[in-house]
Formats: structure tokens, sequence, C-alpha cells
């Protein structure tokens, strides 16, 4: 009780406090803008961390962080253009509700189970943190290459068109995952002589390419559509409740995953996202309706990845391994600081632990108002015309990918995913899976060598833990579901003629 109190002064000082504020403006209003990431948020805000304390150091990265991966929902829902990679996931089902004139519906849901699974993931941190980090240290690369490779399975779950187009999108996505050096054999692949490939293709540039500067493509060929009804924006969390109780089990659903994939090294918000919106197409009563703008999709996938974000910070505190990018930061900060993660942070720093809970439920408090200030604000460009949008948007892109690698090459990266997905949107091939391809591949093809490498080559090690064996399983259904359902739908189709 003591360290409570304790922690409650630690967060009460006026340093901290107005931390928490100015990271959480500086968090929306950086996650809103296409290609700057919930990472490089946080990465940009080391260096004012040098001159803070510890607690409003670390209550900068954990503010800014849990506002940056909402707020990359609200270009998605307005514009198709998601802020983050976690996002992409549910931007055409956002993007879908806006234009049947539910704009404050999406946004609403975005902000609200958001909010919630950053408190509900905040309470597994609290509660559950040493099982969490057992369960994730139990994880080897045999284990990874399955979650990998069924994140990759997710690409024929989300996609609207036909499954063998998503798989050739997804396979397109790996190819260019395979660009650069860093492969297991450290050797220059696809690079065609150019210095630029040698790191590889970053998803950013990916990202923002295909979906950003690919619709200001389509935007350039077709007439200005119907401008949405000019009222007023209506209220942001009206219908959420509603929301709350019709999908209350997928909201659950979308928080138990995202705390289980949080905890896993490596793995982070935007598989989270991606692994929630898939299922909740998989197992809803409605799976029609996904990509129509239904709102099912986006109560999962948004519990997801904010109680992801949370649930990260376990084995970072516990071992020092980090969740994601995001928390690879963050303990870079935490040293600096001298809150030298393991499990002594819990027992001699008790106090700081307590501050750092009592810092995650207050950011995602603060994000309700915070956010309906920041979505009234942005709904201004539903009222703008498209020709002061669209270089308004270029621009953005631009200044994004030379962010990313601080050279032109990016910017020519997204005006050539422009390029290509449009191409695959005019032919029917989701972008979404080529995007995931990009984002997933690395992390599949390391796994995979690495587990070969471990078991001399034997592929039974892939099947024998048990772990392993039950995400095996999970893959290989996701893999034949395709060819399942052809073949049901055929045998429907010949049922009459008998």
């Amino acid at each position: 009780m003591t360290a409570f109190l304790e922690a409650i002064r630690l967060v009460a000082a006026p340093d901290v406090l107005i931390a928490i504020m100015a990271s959480a403006v500086y968090g929306l209003v950086v996650g809103s803008l296409p290609g700057l990431s919930a990472t490089m948020a946080t990465a940009l805000l080391v260096p004012v961390t040098f001159y803070l304390s510890p607690i409003a150091a670390i209550a900068t990265i954990i503010t800014a962080s849990a506002m940056a991966i909402f707020s990359g929902d609200i270009p998605g829902a307005l514009m198709r253009i998601p802020g983050t990679p976690a996002s992409a996931a549910y931007t055409d089902e956002a993007y879908a509700m806006t234009r049947k004139g539910q704009a404050e519906l999406a946004l609403g849901a975005g902000l609200w189970f958001s909010a919630i699974g950053g408190i509900v993931g905040t309470l597994s941190l609290i509660l559950m943190a040493p099982m969490l980090a057992e369960m994730a240290l139990s994880f080897s690369t045999f284990e990874y290459f399955w979650l990998a490779f069924l994140g990759l399975m997710c690409a024929t779950l989300v996609a609207r068109s036909s499954p063998i187009k998503a798989i050739a999108a997804m396979l397109l996505g790996l190819l260019f995952a395979c660009v650069g050096i860093e492969n297991p054999g450290g050797v220059p692949r696809f690079t065609f002589g150019v210095t630029d490939l040698l790191g590889g293709i970053e998803p950013i540039p990916a990202l923002v390419g295909v979906f950003a500067v690919s619709e200001v493509m389509r935007a350039m060929m077709t007439p200005e559509p119907p401008p949405l009804p000019r009222r007023r924006f209506g209220s942001i969390l009206a219908g959420q409740w509603a929301l709350t109780k019709k999908y209350q089990w997928p909201m659950w659903r979308g928080n138990i995953v995202g705390i289980i994939i949080g905890v896993l090294p490596g793995a982070g918000a935007d598989m989270a996202a991606w692994v929630s919106y898939a299922t909740a197409k998989r197992f809803s009563k409605e799976p029609e309706k996904f990509g129509t703008g239904h709102p099912e999709g986006l109560v999962e996938a948004g519990a997801s990845n904010n109680a992801s974000l949370a649930s990260g910070w376990v084995p970072s505190l516990l071992f020092g391994i980090p969740g994601d990018t995001i928390t690879a930061i963050a303990i870079g900060v935490l040293y600096m600081k001298g809150l030298n993660p393991g499990p002594t942070l819990f027992t001699e720093r008790a106090s700081s632990m307590y501050a750092l809970y009592i810092i995650f439920v207050l950011a995602n408090i603060i994000m309700i108002p915070l956010g309906i200030l920041m979505i009234r604000m942005a709904s201004l460009v539903l009222r703008a015309p498209r020709s002061a949008v669209m270089p308004v948007i270029m621009l953005l892109c631009a200044v994004g990918a030379f962010a990313t690698g601080n050279n032109l090459f990016s910017v020519m990266l997204v005006g050539l995913f422009g390029i290509i997905g449009f191409v695959m949107e005019r032919n029917g091939y989701p972008v979404a899976a080529l995007v995931l391809g990009i984002v997933m591949g690395t992390m599949v093809e390391q796994n995979f060598v690495t587990s070969l490498i471990k078991s001399d080559g034997d592929v039974l090690p892939f099947f024998e833990r048990p772990v392993s064996s039950v995400l095996a399983a999970m893959t290989i259904a996701a893999l034949l579901w395709p060819a399942a359902v052809w073949t049901l739908r055929r045998l429907r189709r010949a049922e009459p003629a008998r």
C-alpha cells in the first residue's frame, strides 16, 4: 500500500502530468499523419527524455505510443489511408462506413474500443505479468514460424475478392520482403546493384504507396464523387454502448488475442490487428458484410491492437526482451534512467512499477476526450474539395517516406508502390495482402531458417512441440480453407442438377 501511494505521488508530480498531456497531443498528431508510425513517434521522443525525470520519460513513451496507435485509424476512416501499420487491417472497413455516412460511428468505435483494449491490456500487465512472461519464454523459433505463417494466412480470410488472388498478392509481398541483405545468409538478393536496396524494402513506404498514392491516382482518373452530407459531425461516442453490448464477445476475444500476441517478442500491434480482424470475419454470424462497412471487425481489431501495446511491456519489464519495436525503444530509456528491466524491478522499485501502471490507465482514459477533439478537427477533411486534399496527401506521403530512411529513394519507393497498388486494385487483387506479405515475410524466413539449423534440417520438430503442433494445425487449416470453400460451392451447384 505504501508503494502504491508513493506511485500516485510520483505520477501527480507537475513534470509528469505535463509530459503526459504534451506527449498525448504529439502522439495523436503524428499517428494521424500517413507514413509516420507509432514507432517513429516514440523514437523521435528519445532525445527529449534525456532532460526528464525517469517517470516523466517513461510516461512520454507510453502515452505517445498509445495515442499514435489509435489516431492511425482517423485517416484510414476518412481517406482510406492508414496512419500506422496497425490500422491497415481494417482501413477498408472503416472507409466503407464513412462512405455510408457512418464516419462518426467508425471513428467512435476506433476510439472507444482502443481505450477499452488499452485498459484491459494494462490489467493483464498488472495481474498476469509473470505467467504471460513464462509463456512467452516457452516460445522458440518453431512456434514463431507457425505464428508468423498463421499471420500470413490471414490474407485469405480478410480478402473480399478471390482467395487465390489474395494469396497471389501475399506472395508478391513475400517477394518484396526478400530484397536486401537482411536474411540468414547475409547475401544480397534482388538488389540489381542498387546500394539503396541493400537494407531491404521497409513496410512504411510500401504501406503509404499502395494505400495513399494509389488512392490519389484513382482520384485523378475518376470524377469527383457526390460530397458526403453536409451536416454537423454527430456525437462521436453515440452508439458505442450498443456496439459494446452487441459485440461483447468479439471485443473480449480481441482483447485476449491482443494480450497473447503482444506478450510474444517481436509480434506487436500490427500482427494483433491482422489476426483479430481475420478472426472476427471467420467467426462472425454475418461474414458476408465484412468489407461493406460492418463495425464488428473494427470492434475486435481496435481492441486487440491497443491491448497488445500494454501486454508487450511484460517481457520488456521482466526480462529486458522487447515485445515490439516500441518497447525496444522503451528498454533503452529504462536503462538510461536507471530502471534496469528484470524481476528485481518489481521488488526493489515497486513504486515505479505502480506508477507505470497508473500512467497506462491515465493515457487510455484521456485518450477519449483528446481523441474526440482530434476527430472533430480531422473531420474538416470530409468537407474539403478533393482538389485541395489530394496535393496535401501527396506532400505528407513524401515527407513521411523521406523521414523513414532520410533519403529520396524511399520517396521513389512510395511512388512505385502507388503504381503497383493502383494496378492491383484495378484487377481485383487486395493490396492489404501485399502489405501483409512485406510486414511478415522477414519474420517467417528468419524463424524458418533458424529452426532448420537448430533441427539439422529435420522438419519433425516443427510438429512435435505441443504449442507448435497446435499452431501448425491452425495454419494448415487456414491454408486449406479456400480449397474447402471452393469444393463446397461446387458440390452445392451440382446438387440441383441431380
